[in-house]
């Protein structure tokens, strides 16, 4: 465990020995880096956070590098990885969400890697509502493994649980139902295939249609389409319209066959909505466009592994992602 951008203060300090202690209490061996300041936004100075990080992904003896957390900035280690050591090294996998986007989606698509958007350490030992599975599930799936995830039907609509009065929840109370929605006005049945790319607007906007956001190194004569997932975390709507123009623009959708939108609790802006700045942006791409996905923000979590091939199937019957761990 490292902190590429933001470390664990004091107050929480106690949730993460929970958290490690819920992993070696499943005989995992759990080794604990030395990024993990958390008085700052970062967790150490941006050259240790990346060699530390680098070591972890290059040692063929560490099988997963799971963060706490996401962060803020850690868009400032992309210029300090080395890609191409990456890509010859034996795959481990790399674990998160939230700014961990910015990393993970620049290793899948620069390095060939399968990454894994899920939850971090910190809220690995919540229990997850079935259909629905957790990292570690993808995680421990042996490979060539088909997986299949559908709505839980449930969230949570408040901020969460206060780690500091209880360091040891494992459970939520889910507090808001409701499943996945098709946003875009097409008719008819979805049932679509591709590799999965994605992540958190906030992050993964910011280097789009540079050389770490280049999503076509994904596309093959196997597979010549992508899903793409995106979440809100925070910003209002306005600011989503423009990211998600800004991703149109620069190819980040080319050779989509759907999106999947992620739940969000951000705001709306006085005259656009969350739901309307997704289809000002993405409507123009003729392409279905599923929302109240369980991959963002707002608990659970759905995880889904970049790289991997996708389906898509949402019709009156059935809606459901199936990833091809191949």
């Amino acid at each position: 465990m490292t902190s590429p951008s933001s470390g664990v203060g004091e107050p929480l300090r106690r949730r993460l020995d929970f958290a490690v202690g819920f992993l070696r209490d499943r005989g995992y061996v759990v080794e604990v880096g030395y990024c993990m300041d958390g008085s700052t936004h970062i967790s150490a100075p941006v050259e240790q956070r990346a060699a530390e990080l680098m070591r972890m992904l290059l040692d063929p003896g560490i099988r997963v590098v799971l963060p706490p957390w996401g962060g803020e900035t850690a868009i400032d280690l992309l210029p300090h990885l080395d890609f191409d050591a990456i890509a010859a090294a034996e795959p481990t996998w790399f674990v998160g969400y939230s700014d961990l986007s910015t990393l993970l989606t620049p290793v899948t698509l620069m390095s060939g890697w399968a990454t894994l958007h899920g939850t971090g350490l910190m809220e690995t030992p919540y229990a997850v509502p079935a259909p629905l599975l957790s990292w570690l599930d993808i995680a421990t799936a042996a490979p060539g493994s088909t997986i299949r995830q559908s709505t839980a039907n449930v969230h949570r609509i408040d901020s969460g649980d206060d780690w500091t009065a209880d360091p040891t929840v494992t459970s939520r109370h889910w507090n808001g139902s409701g499943g996945w929605r098709r946003l875009d006005a097409g008719g008819g049945n979805v049932d679509v295939s591709g590799r999965l790319i994605g992540g958190c607007l906030e992050t993964i906007a910011h280097f789009a249609g540079t050389r770490y956001g280049q999503t076509g190194s994904l596309r093959d004569d196997r597979s010549p389409t992508l899903i793409v997932y995106v979440e809100a975390a925070e910003e209002n709507a306005f600011s989503i319209c423009r990211y998600l123009h800004g991703m149109r623009l620069a190819g980040f959708f080319d050779g989509a066959s759907a999106v999947l939108v992620g739940r969000t609790s951000a705001p709306d802006s006085p005259t656009l909505s969350q739901d309307e700045a997704v289809l000002d942006a993405l409507d123009a791409l003729n392409i279905p466009i599923i929302a109240d996905v369980e991959c963002g923000h707002v608990p659970p979590q759905l995880p889904i592994v970049n790289g991997a091939l996708g389906r898509v199937v949402f019709n009156a019957d059935e809606q459901f992602l199936e990833q091809s761990l191949v």
